[in-house]
């Protein structure tokens, strides 16, 4: 600004020269002598720019700073208030655009393929208590008072069923502030397609062609769509809503779930699961919905400082119950260990109808380690549960959590976290209670700090809320699958092929260290996947 206000002072001050000169020769009579009435002065054209040019920067700098400090006012105004954008709206060009490089464009799919899934809920599995689950976009009911013994947030808290995030994400997108109608702009295209509901209505059925019937029309009806085809689906995404294994089996086979990850058309694609194959390449652990939905910053700090503050009489604790006849698993050990300690909190499985998330929580809460077995897979909504709790998950096999949440979970898992090789466990060679006693207090202190640093960012805040400054699991993923199209986008535009990520062995050691040259190296986790 300085050197342009020098040069605009200097055709200032030549233009005054100017004048006088015109002003002089005005004056003559016309025969040499010159009149003694001065002419009048009048501005020059620099001038009328000059003053333009500060009428100009008054007017931005009285819009930023008053909207600045509107914006920092916590109370709404009581009465309609003309601001002085009202009137003045500063240029396009002055203005950067939030949403730049973030615009997500959404289809809006025929209901087929997401409404009449929620109103179809009675299908699934038989069951009425999906249709219990699906309210309040895939939140479930809404839970007052703390729930059970006041273990969950007086607000913000719902029961919450652990396959209901294709809702959940469907109604954060829908609200979401970088939405664009124009597919050309965005930087993601999301297919709200509700697969998991889908896959829930035909788990091991035989008949194969009503099982997959509407996956291939999914694939169909986007292999047809100009913005499907303009980068061939490396662009966009699909939340299945439950793990991966339910979506991977082979058309032409008997198997749990369906084909729809198994469709050749359909492989550019990002998928977003609850839980990851370790072998396959396109899709991303995202964290099972818990039952804390915040709807502001300060609900967020009060339940961590709550959770920071909380009592834990208890050395370790389990929220689950047995699974089969067999005492030679990880499962059977914890309940069998667990049930002859004074130190470790127990919550078996309760009858049906019985469950409370509230119970859980509670237990949760009063431990200082929860432990982690394998659940329907080989992840647990509970370890999700056990962040929001403020309890240091305790892991045994690397599948669990390691190489499933790399996008919302720290590197280094020693950092928050306690593995204990479930071989150890199942054959009695290693006491769980004596592994977690012997861990010094101070760095007990340090792994809870970090896991209740981590909460927001596995919880799934309420679609509304507006004004938030953290960011949720929602957000976390959508940037990471942005900046997974853009480098596609960018390779395809140099004439190449963008690879993050191979199918096969060696899989899950690319997405952890993110080196081809790694991931033929001896890696700790080889013994529990590669045999």
């Amino acid at each position: 600004m300085k050197p342009f206000s020098r040069s605009l002072q200097r055709d200032l001050d030549a233009a005054a020269d100017d004048d006088d000169d015109v002003k002089q020769y005005s004056a003559d009579d016309g025969s040499g002598k010159q009149s003694s009435e001065r002419g009048a002065r009048r501005p020059s054209r620099l001038f009328f720019l000059a003053l333009l040019y500060v009428v100009f920067w008054a007017l931005v700098f009285y819009h930023h700073f008053s909207t600045s400090v509107q914006q920092s006012v916590g109370a709404a105004p009581t009465v309609l208030q003309l601001k002085p954008a009202a009137f003045f709206s500063v240029p396009r060009f002055f203005r950067r655009d939030p949403c730049a490089g973030r615009y997500v464009y959404m289809y809006d799919l025929p209901p087929r393929f997401n409404a009449d899934l929620v109103r179809e809920c009675r299908r699934i599995s038989g069951s009425t208590d999906v249709c219990k689950d699906v309210a309040n976009d895939g939140f479930g009911p809404s839970i007052t008072g703390g729930g059970e013994a006041g273990s969950l947030p007086e607000r913000g808290a719902y029961d919450t069923d652990q396959y209901m995030l294709g809702l959940i994400f469907h109604a954060r997108m829908r609200r979401h502030e970088c939405l664009t109608a124009d597919p050309a702009a965005a930087a993601v295209v999301y297919v709200p397609f509700y697969a998991g509901l889908d896959s829930a209505m035909h788990l091991g059925s035989k008949d194969l062609a009503a099982r997959d019937a509407l996956s291939r029309d999914v694939v169909d009806w986007l292999a047809q769509r100009p913005e499907w085809r303009a980068m061939g689906g490396r662009d966009h995404l699909l939340v299945s809503g439950r793990g991966t294994w339910d979506f991977i089996v082979r058309p032409d086979a008997v198997g749990w779930g369906n084909a729809l990850m198994s469709f050749p058309a359909i492989l550019n694609a990002t998928f977003l699961t609850t839980e990851a194959s370790p072998w396959h390449g396109n899709d991303f652990a995202v964290p099972f919905p818990s039952h804390f939905h915040p709807s502001s910053n300060a609900e967020v700090v009060a339940w961590q400082d709550r959770m920071w503050r909380t009592n834990r009489p208890f050395l370790w604790g389990f929220a689950g119950g047995p699974r089969g006849g067999s005492q030679r698993t990880v499962r059977a050990q914890i309940i069998e260990q667990c049930g002859r300690s004074s130190r470790c909190a127990l919550l078996g499985v309760p009858a049906p109808g019985q469950y409370a998330p509230g119970r859980a929580m509670r237990l949760l809460e009063s431990a200082e380690f929860c432990v982690q077995p394998r659940g329907d897979g080989y992840t647990r909504k509970s370890t999700f549960d056990t962040i929001l709790a403020g309890c240091i998950p305790v892991f045994f096999h690397p599948i669990s959590a390691y190489l499933q949440y790399m996008w919302h979970l720290p590197r280094d898992h020693r950092s928050y976290s306690v593995f204990i090789p479930h071989g150890d466990v199942v054959e009695r060679n290693a006491s769980i209670e004596e592994v977690l006693g012997r861990i010094p207090a101070a760095k007990v202190a340090r792994m809870r700090e970090r896991v209740i640093r981590l909460i927001p960012t596995v919880l799934y805040r309420d679609p509304a809320a507006e004004g938030v400054a953290f960011k949720d699991a929602f957000d976390v993923a959508l940037e990471r699958v942005i900046d997974r199209v853009a480098k596609r986008r960018r390779a395809a535009a140099e004439g190449r092929e963008y690879v993050d990520s191979f199918d096969g062995k060696y899989s899950w050691k690319y997405d952890l260290l993110q080196d081809r040259e790694k991931m033929f190296a001896p890696h700790e986790f080889d013994p529990y996947i590669n045999t």
